[in-house]
This record gives structure tokens, C-alpha cells and sequence, in this order.
């Protein structure tokens, strides 16, 4: 076994792998950028070596930095996480000539699987059945176009080096295929160093699932069952479980054997994972095969108490699957929730700066129920420009599908993430989606039920009385308080209403401090200024983020962010006669929806637009956003140029 190994990643994945090693009792080294200088990887490894300047393709992408780096600290092998040079071939053949040990599949499965172009070939000829496309190389728009007639609308235009919805768009005529070929190559050069592009067939209301396999060194080869990864956003996975609500066992024996019969038929050598689209009618298509450790792994690691991490060590340091087929079993049901830096009420444009505030939920494990956050970020840490916006993957498994989900809900519930935009309210409204709890799951779920972008979750009349009764309950305890503070003048006894007015967005709510509410608040352990209440409430526990604002909070439950103003009976009616504030008119005004770099601007002052023309191109951690003319302007003026860097809300261009 290894005594030391280097891993050639950053952020989550990095720490995650370095927890594996010190439990198996190996030494790790990190390496880092300069932006990364305080990352928690670096503070969790053993040594630690810089490697260059911020942007990957001068540091994490550079193969001789991280020879040199293990050379340096003598790690004998080096894992690579995802991302960055996990699926490049030409890095685990320089390894193994500097005699360092890729912990990876070897070079030719890496060639054979890895690129998504040449995957699709080797599994043709190995009789896999696969999603109808063109896999040559394209060179120009007017050839993709060709390629998209002749195979039908709708289809994919795929990055051959690509992964996690970079350098990936759907197209549903000739405009958007030319449109789309230029932001697939251009993101697929900025962020795989390889532009190459392909053209497939686009299935209508699929579903993504994927299959997890692992092999030896000697021939073996094992699947540990599948994750469902059908919630996507732009081509990004955004949710995950295992099992599938979907698969029977044969369906799931029929995947996991063809899995298995082309992995052996590359001679595939570690954990991979082979990914199909799959119809309602179960029906399945090879997509592509992923030669490195996928982001949702930890849902497959809860239903099989695998750790895919230490596997894969003790493959690369030549041991045999101490695991058979027969040994595994998939036990209850685990669901993964991908915490991004991401505004979902801005179309989940990047949000960067720093987490002033990172308290996630408790990692435990009790009364069946599993909370598992791996993440890479710490309180005080920095959300940079430079990398994927992910913050944290927060798992829960359960005996059932319903029991993860409804710890998932708790959990998201009790995640307190401040400074920057997150996603959470919005995976916290899926989790209450009847159609997610449902299983009926397509990867257009997100795009069918949020057509106008994520608004927030709406209040229904129950969740507007809890939050309502919890506002009324948090302030109740806080005046409690108050009434102990010492040193107070003594003279006639403070006099309280023993009723509460409660105001949510244009909703009143009259509550009682009657006697139930009095044994609620002995029973409630919150104290003014902790983020998370646990409140018993109408026989239920609830988990409510709290924060002060003028005259009340603001809750957040269950995707609801909503200002709760509470009110003795005089101070409602005169809160009633206040004039509401209208928010500034920014109509004429383009404002930069994220922090970002100004690729192009694509008019002039003066120049008339139309209603859907391109005004602008931003790009913000490695994404190219197209930001379009909402209507008929004129350009008055332009205040940004190509190159500039833009804080959110910074003004690109004013028109008439």
C-alpha cells in the first residue's frame, strides 16, 4: 500500500479523498493555485505545494506542476478527482514514465471511454445499442447544420473532452445549432483545453441513469447499481439518487451486465461510471462512459457501504475486488442535493464573494437516518470567479425513498449559507414537488415546471400559518427575554398584548399568546441571534432559518424566503396606513446578472435592436451567458468594454 499520495484537485473532491487516505492510514499532499492559498484542502493535507497562478490551465491543468509536486514531496501515486486532468490519458502516461502511480483507469481505457466521440465508437462495435448521431469531427456551423437536418430535430451538440454541461447545448432548429456550435466550442476550448464537438440525437422526455462499475488489475469487474441523475438544469446534474425510482431488478441486472461487458471490453481497470438515457418504457441507450470518480458517487457509497475512494486505491497499488457481484446489495435509499453558488431567483446565474456565514446541517447518523455533507468551503472562505461554483454535496439515506427525502427537506432546512446567492431554496422547493416525490422523473423536469425560472416556493395557506404562528412564537420568546435584562427602572409592571399580529408579504395572521403558545416557547431552545429555530408546532417539528429585520424575521422554510413583521393591535393599524416603497426602475438599464468577465459586446451606441438579439456575452466560472435584448431598444450607451470585470448589478449599457 501506498505511504504517500498527491491529489491533483481542489475543493470538495479533494478533501474528500483526503479523508479516505487518513482513514486507511496514508499520508496526502495537496497542491493549490494562489487563489486557493486558504482552502480547506490545503489545511486538511499533510503537505501542501503551490503550483501556479489562478486560472486551471496554468495550474491544475499543467501535467509537468503536478510531476514535479509529487517529485517534491514523494508521493508515490496521485488521485485526480474529477474535473481538471482525471479523464486525460496523456496525464496518467506521464505519470507512469516518471514512475508514479495514476490512481485511474489505465491510458488505453482512458482513450477508449474517455473521449465521448471514440466511447461511442468502441460501444457500437462492441454491439451496445447507442444514441443515434454523428460522431466524426465538425469543423464548421454550416457542416453541424447539415449534420442536425439529416438527423432530426431536436438534438446535442456535445464537447468530445466534456463534462458537467460545459460545452453542451440543445438545439431545435438551424439558428440555434449555429449559435450553439460556436458556445460549445468556445467553452469547450476555455475549459477542457480540447474544442472538439459532435452532433447526436436529442430524446424527448428521457431519463438519465447512470451505472456504477468497478475493476481490477486482474480482470474483474463489478457494478454496484445505479443513480438516477434525470434533475438537471442546463445540462447539469442538480440532483441524484440510488436506486432508481424507475429500474425493476431486471431492467437494473440487464444495464449493470452491459455495463460490465464494456468496461471488460476496454479492459477498464477502476471506478467508472457507463451512463445511459432511458425511456419511460425502460427502454435504455449507451450515452458515454465517465473513467473517473463521478460527483454524485456518495449516493452509491450509502446504498452499498462501499467506499469507491479507498476501491480505487487499493486497484491502483495492485490488489484484487475483495467484492463479487453476488456481495452486492443495495440497501434502503439515498438522495444527493449539489449546493451551488448559484442566484436561482437570477436563472442561477454564479454568485461569487465571501461566505460570511457556512453552518450546514450536523453530519450524524441515528435512528436510520444518514446526513452526509461533503464539501470544501469554510466560514470566512471565498467563492472565487475561477472554478465550479459548487459548494457542497449534501447526501441523506434512509430505509425508504420517502424517509430520504423527507431528511433531505430537514436538512436543507437546517443549511445556513450567508454572504453570496445559493441554491438551496430551490432544491429545498424540488423536495416538495408531487412530481419529485412522485419518481415520475424526466430530465426536463426542472425546464416543464419552472418554464419562467424559480420565483421562489409559493406560501400555501398551511405553510403561511406555521410561519406565521413560528414569527409570532420567536418574538413572544425575545420580549420574554427582555423583561430579565438586568439593571432595568423599577416602577409600573410592563403591560403586553396577549396577541400578535403577523404580516407575510400582503397576509395577516392574528395569534394568541394563550397558554399552548407558552408551553411551545419553555419547549423551544432558540435564542435571538441563532440562525436555526427547532419549533414545535401544531404537533410538528419545524426547522426555520431565522433573521432579524425591521419589526419581525426573515424565515426561511422549505424554499420559502419570506419577512414575517410582527405587530401588537396598535402597531398593525398603523403599519396598514404605511406607503409601500416601488422598487428603482431599471427598464432602460442592461445590468450584469453575476460577476463576470465581459467576453464581447455585440452592438454599437445607436444601434437599433430587436426583441431576442445578443447585446452582450459574460462569462462567469467558465460558463459564456448570453445576456439578449428583452424587447425593441435603441442603444444610448455603452459603460462596459470587452475584457472589463463586472460586479453584479454593474451597468453594461443604458438605452433610449
Amino acid at each position: 500500500m501506498f505511504k504517500k499520495i498527491l491529489i491533483s484537485n481542489r475543493g470538495e473532491i479533494a478533501c474528500r479523498v483526503i479523508k479516505t487516505a487518513r482513514k486507511m492510514g496514508i499520508a496526502t499532499v495537496a497542491v493549490y493555485s494562489d487563489a486557493d492559498a486558504r482552502a480547506l484542502h490545503v489545511e486538511m493535507a499533510d503537505e501542501r505545494v503551490n503550483i501556479g497562478p489562478a486560472p486551471a490551465a496554468q495550474s491544475y491543468l499543467v501535467i509537468e506542476k503536478i510531476i514535479e509536486a509529487c517529485r517534491k514531496t514523494g508521493a508515490e501515486a496521485v488521485h485526480p478527482g474529477y474535473g481538471f486532468l482525471s479523464e486525460r490519458s496523456a496525464f496518467a502516461k506521464a505519470l507512469k514514465e516518471a514512475g508514479i502511480v495514476f490512481i485511474g483507469p489505465n491510458p488505453h481505457a482512458i482513450d477508449a471511454m474517455g473521449d465521448k466521440i471514440e466511447s461511442k465508437k468502441a460501444a457500437a462495435a462492441a454491439g451496445v445499442s447507442t444514441v443515434p448521431g454523428y460522431m466524426g469531427i465538425i469543423d464548421s456551423d454550416v457542416e453541424a447544420v447539415k449534420i442536425a437536418r439529416d438527423i432530426g430535430y431536436p438534438v446535442m451538440i456535445k464537447a468530445s473532452a466534456g463534462g458537467g454541461g460545459k460545452g453542451m447545448r440543445i438545439a431545435h432548429n438551424d439558428a440555434e445549432v449555429r449559435d450553439g456550435f460556436a458556445r460549445a466550442k468556445s467553452e469547450a476550448k476555455s475549459s477542457f483545453g480540447d474544442d472538439r464537438v459532435f452532433v447526436e440525437k436529442f430524446i424527448t422526455n428521457p431519463r438519465h441513469i447512470e451505472i456504477q462499475v468497478l475493476g481490477d488489475k486482474h480482470g474483474n469487474v463489478i457494478y454496484l447499481g445505479e443513480r438516477e441523475c434525470s434533475i438537471q438544469r442546463r445540462n447539469q446534474k442538480v440532483i441524484e439518487e440510488a436506486p432508481s425510482p424507475l429500474l425493476d431488478d431486471k431492467t437494473r441486472k440487464a444495464m449493470g451486465e452491459q455495463a460490465v461487458a464494456l468496461a471488460k471490453a476496454v479492459g477498464y481497470d477502476s471506478a467508472g461510471t457507463v451512463e445511459f438515457v432511458a425511456g419511460q418504457d425502460r427502454s435504455f441507450y449507451f450515452l458515454e462512459m465517465n473513467t473517473r470518480l463521478q460527483v454524485e458517487h456518495p449516493v452509491t457509497e450509502l446504498v452499498t457501504g462501499i467506499d469507491l475512494v479507498e476501491q480505487m486505491i487499493r486497484v491502483a497499488a495492485g490488489e484484487k475486488l475483495a467484492i463479487r457481484q453476488a456481495g452486492v446489495k443495495l440497501n434502503g435509499w439515498a438522495v444527493e442535493s449539489r449546493v451551488y453558488a448559484e442566484d436561482p431567483y437570477r436563472n442561477f446565474l454564479p454568485s461569487t464573494g465571501r461566505l460570511v456565514r457556512y453552518q450546514p446541517p450536523a453530519e450524524r447518523s441515528e435512528n436510520g437516518i444518514t446526513v452526509r455533507n461533503d464539501t470544501g468551503v469554510f466560514e470566512g472562505g471565498e467563492i472565487s470567479i475561477w472554478y465550479d461554483p459548487m459548494i457542497a454535496k449534501l447526501c441523506t439515506h434512509a430505509p425508504t425513498r420517502a424517509g430520504a427525502i423527507a431528511a433531505m427537506s430537514t436538512a436543507l432546512d437546517e443549511f445556513v449559507i450567508e454572504g453570496i446567492q445559493h441554491n438551496i431554496p430551490f432544491v429545498a422547493a424540488i423536495m416538495e414537488h408531487p412530481v419529485w416525490q412522485s419518481g415520475k422523473l424526466s430530465t426536463g423536469f426542472i425546464a416543464e415546471n419552472y418554464p419562467d425560472g424559480f420565483k421562489g416556493a409559493a406560501l400555501s395557506p398551511g405553510s403561511s400559518a406555521r410561519l406565521a404562528h413560528v414569527a409570532a412564537l420567536l418574538d413572544h420568546i425575545e420580549n420574554a427575554r427582555k423583561r430579565h435584562i438586568s439593571g432595568q427602572m423599577t416602577g409600573r409592571e410592563v403591560k403586553f398584548d396577549h396577541s400578535r399580529q403577523v404580516r407575510l408579504g400582503t397576509e395577516w395572521h392574528q395569534i394568541e399568546l394563550d397558554a399552548a403558545m407558552e408551553a411551545e416557547a419553555r419547549a423551544c431552545d432558540w435564542v435571538p441571534g441563532q440562525s436555526i429555530a427547532h419549533v414545535q408546532a401544531g404537533g410538528e417539528t419545524l426547522s426555520v432559518q431565522v433573521k432579524r429585520v425591521l419589526n419581525g424575521y426573515r424565515l426561511t422554510w422549505r424554499g420559502i424566503s419570506v419577512h414575517a413583521h410582527v405587530f401588537s393591535g396598535r402597531e398593525a393599524e398603523l403599519a396598514r396606513l404605511m406607503p409601500e416603497k416601488k422598487p428603482a426602475d431599471t427598464s432602460k438599464k442592461l445590468l450584469c446578472p453575476m460577476p463576470g468577465l465581459v467576453v464581447s459586446i455585440a452592438v454599437a451606441e445607436g444601434q437599433d435592436v430587436k426583441a431576442g438579439d445578443p447585446l452582450a456575452i459574460v462569462e462567469a466560472m467558465k460558463m459564456e451567458n448570453i445576456l439578449r435584448a428583452e424587447r425593441d431598444v435603441t442603444v444610448r450607451k455603452l459603460n462596459a468594454k470587452q475584457g472589463d470585470s463586472l460586479q453584479v448589478d454593474a451597468v453594461i449599457m443604458e438605452f433610449a
